[in-house]
């Protein structure tokens, strides 16, 4: 018999939850309790309804009959885990088969827990909340574990990717150019005259300085593929795998103009009124033994010839 006066489950703990039974009187009480419950229900009266009310329910937990006709318990668990690996719902097996081999198949099927006929309405109110409280910690567990990673990669000054993101990137992209032999790009640029503008301006303008050509960085590179990052200070590296030298120019070129449409002032720069940037770029196609910090080097290095021809432009290699 249903306990007429259930202690209630917080709103904020409630759930969709699919009750599977062939039995309408069992359906009837287990879809009253949980409602008491706080919860929301759903009915299927066999495996093959079960699937359907699946995909269009969602639920978050599944009250399943081990035996019924057209397709049972164990088989329909076994097809819920494999029609939703990434997120397969919580499934509670009940039947009245308490023998260890009825046992054993339920677990094998994929369910996380059981209760047996007749139904001790106790234990299933603890195993229910057990089992969703469990399930949601977990998720948020994962989801915390997923925004560190994030953040972990994440250049906080500028948002931006950092050099740990980069490092991953670099070595990711740099195999996939060798392996696919297309041409793989590295594009360096440098705020010029940086630390006068810091000392004149303050170092917390030199920041929002940062954060704009940041943002002007971000905003040039559109393609997904591409990679913008924050290599250290007041220099920033973009990632551009297939593209070959004539697109970086190219792209530097964008970068620049956009630089110079900011027209963020720079009173102590000596070579124009406003801030610019020094642009090195180095390409090439990956050989087997070559690596991708060789690459950085030779962009590096048109960076310098950039810098002692007069800054405010962009030398490319080859």
């Amino acid at each position: 018999m249903i306990p007429s006066s259930p202690i209630k489950v917080p709103r904020s703990q409630s759930a969709t939850i699919l009750v599977v039974d062939d039995d309408p009187f069992m359906q009837m009480q287990l879809k009253l309790y949980l409602q008491k419950e706080g919860h929301q229900v759903v009915l299927a009266k066999d495996g093959q309804d079960a699937l359907v009310k699946c995909a269009t329910a969602q639920p978050e937990l599944v009250l399943l009959d081990a035996m019924m006709p057209v397709l049972d318990g164990f088989d329909c668990c076994q097809r819920l885990i494999r029609r939703y690996p990434e997120n397969p719902p919580l499934v509670l097996m009940i039947t009245g088969l308490d023998d260890e081999t009825s046992v054993d198949r339920a677990f094998e099927a994929g369910a996380i827990d059981y209760v047996t006929k007749p139904i001790h309405w106790a234990v299933l109110r603890q195993r229910v909340k057990r089992l969703l409280y469990q399930s949601r910690l977990q998720h948020q567990l994962e989801s915390a574990n997923q925004l560190l990673e994030k953040l972990s990669q994440i250049d906080e000054l500028t948002q931006l990717a950092n050099r740990r993101q980069l490092d991953l990137f670099l070595a990711t992209e740099w195999q996939l150019a060798l392996r696919e032999q297309y041409p793989f790009t590295v594009v360096l640029c440098d705020v010029d005259y940086f630390k006068h503008y810091n000392d004149f301006y303050g170092h917390q303008a030199g920041d929002v300085c940062l954060q704009a050509v940041a943002k002007v960085l971000a905003e040039v590179v559109g393609r997904p593929k591409d990679l913008v990052a924050r290599y250290g200070g007041e220099e920033f590296m973009v990632v551009l795998p297939n593209t070959d030298a004539q697109g970086a120019k190219y792209l530097g070129q964008q970068i620049q103009t956009a630089i110079a449409n900011l027209a963020l002032p720079h009173a102590k720069s000596a070579i124009a009124d406003h801030l610019t940037l020094s642009i090195g770029c180095a390409s090439t196609i990956p050989e087997p033994g070559g690596h991708w910090q060789s690459l950085i080097a030779q962009a590096d290095k048109c960076l310098y010839q950039a810098k002692a021809q007069g800054r405010n432009r962009l030398v490319s290699s080859p």
